[in-house]
Parts: structure tokens; sequence; C-alpha cells
């Protein structure tokens, strides 16, 4: 039921979801039956046509179908809407929206495949350098990639977590979300990061269709990365400045099943050229750099 100059409208139109009524001007058109009945008789339309709808001056809800639909765009208590709705953790009453343009439609428009490359090793380890080296190199291939950096992210998304067992899982948590859409963008991403723990890992990788998370451990022994010590975080946590710091008094669990292992070998370091050339080869051969 609309209001519109006095004149009561009725209009029932062919189920559909309506979009969201921002403001009491926002108008919308729609295709479907319609039926109109004002105060001193009613006219039926029985035949295909479009509607416009304008949204009352301080209504909340559009009655179609026998479903109110509120102003922000949630349907009311009724019936088989509901089955729509779900809850996600603390998020009730949500509904997935589809797109016609998905993965598949954005991978061909960027010629590759997305996925996410998760590298992981001890601080010091060279995953930033191997990171960078690795999107210079797609670079130069005309191939999309982006690098979600521990430290970098801390800057902005996860400025409001610490170091704290909990805080460090939330923040591998909100990095695996955040790479899984630029993987369903068609974008190769590549997410740089300590990441201690399997649990949270094997988490992020629950995320993505199989083959499309790649782990790349870096297999650095922790003397290396602490003579290394480029941030001097390791002097900090040897001297008790630094607490709860991984390899030194917080455990870091390597990788089980990973799909590539870049190796420290006797006192030769790769460079992170020569490093990312291997997780290159890997991206070829399965593929996600043709579309």
């Amino acid at each position: 039921m609309i209001a519109t100059g006095g004149t009561a409208v009725t209009a029932t139109l062919s189920p559909v979801v309506l979009p969201v009524f921002e403001s009491a001007s926002s108008s919308l058109y729609y295709r479907g039956l319609v039926s109109l009945q004002g105060g001193g008789g009613s006219v039926s339309l029985i035949s295909r046509c479009s509607l416009r709808v304008k949204a009352m001056e301080g209504s909340r809800t559009v009655n179609v179908n026998g479903t109110d639909l509120a102003a922000n765009g949630h349907t009311g208590d009724s019936g088989e809407n509901q089955n729509l709705l779900s809850s996600i953790g603390n998020s009730t009453n949500i509904a997935w929206h589809e797109c016609s343009v998905g993965k598949v439609e954005k991978q061909k428009l960027l010629k590759q495949k997305g996925c996410v490359i998760w590298i992981t090793g001890l601080s010091a380890s060279g995953k930033s350098s191997v990171a960078c080296a690795l999107s210079q190199i797609l670079y130069r291939r005309g191939k999309l990639s982006y690098i979600l950096d521990g430290d970098n992210v801390r800057h902005g998304l996860n400025r409001d977590l610490s170091f704290k067992a909990e805080d460090r899982a939330e923040n591998i948590r909100r990095i695996g979300e955040v790479a899984k859409l630029f993987a369903d963008a068609g974008v190769i991403c590549i997410a740089s990061l300590i990441s201690p723990y399997r649990r949270d890992r094997d988490a992020c990788r629950a995320l993505l269709p199989d083959g499309d998370f790649i782990e790349v451990f870096m297999d650095v022994p922790l003397q290396v990365c602490e003579a290394r010590d480029p941030k001097g975080l390791y002097k900090l946590a040897r001297t008790g400045k630094i607490k709860g710091f991984t390899g030194i008094d917080d455990p870091y669990e390597p990788p089980l099943h990973c799909e590539i292992v870049l190796t420290h070998k006797g006192g030769i370091d790769g460079s992170p050229s020569e490093m990312a050339e291997q997780v290159v080869s890997y991206l070829e051969e399965k593929g996600y750099l043709r579309a």
C-alpha cells in the first residue's frame, strides 16, 4: 500500500526482491502485473508495464505481494523470505547477493586465475623480499597481483590488534578474508606474514576452493634469521623487551603439507628473485597465469 497525494494505491507485483530505499525521494522502476485502486474507484491493468514506485515520506516499509520490505532492504517476519536470511557470527538477518559478473568473467578479463599465495616463516626469513620480487616478475609478465604484508596491514585494517595469541589469530583471519576477496576478483594475492600457527593458516586455506591457496614456507633456520635481524627485534626479544616473539618465547609451527618450500642452503642464500621464480614456475604449471 503506497500513499500518493492522499489517494491510496495498492500495487500487486510479481514476486521479486526490491532495491533498497535510501531516502523519501528514492524511486524505482519495476515491471510486473499492476492493479491500481484509488479512493473513488479502481483501475486494473492486466498487462505487463513499468510502474514507478516512490517511497513515501516517513515510511519504513513497502508491501509487495504480502511481504513487508523495510526501508533498509530487510524483509519482515513473513514466510519464505525468512529462509533467505542467515546469521554469521554476530551479524544477523543478512543475505548473500550474487552478481552476474563472477570470478570466471573477471579472470577472463585479466587473462589469469585468482589465487592466494601465502608466504609464511620466521621474522627475517625473507618473506617480504620474496613477495616484492614475485610481484615484480608478475608485473613484467602483465599479470595483476597485490601484496598483503603483515606489517603494512597492521598500519590500517588491523591497527587495533596486538601480538597476543588471540589478536594474532584475528589478524590472520582478517587477512585471509581480504585475500579471498582479491582471489575472487581474479587477482593473484600475495600474503606475506609470519602466521605462526597451523590452525590459523589452515582456516585461511579452508576459505578458498581446492588449489587456490598456495602455501609457501620460508624454511630458514632461526639462527640465520636472528643473525640478519634487520629490525633489531630478535635483540629486543632476547633482552626481554619484547614478549611473545615468535621463535624466542613463542612457537612457530612449520607447515606439514605446503605447496612450496623455499630453503636456505648451507649458508648460501638464494636471491629473492630466484626464490620468486620458483613460485612463478608453480603458477605456470598449475595454469594460474592464463584464464
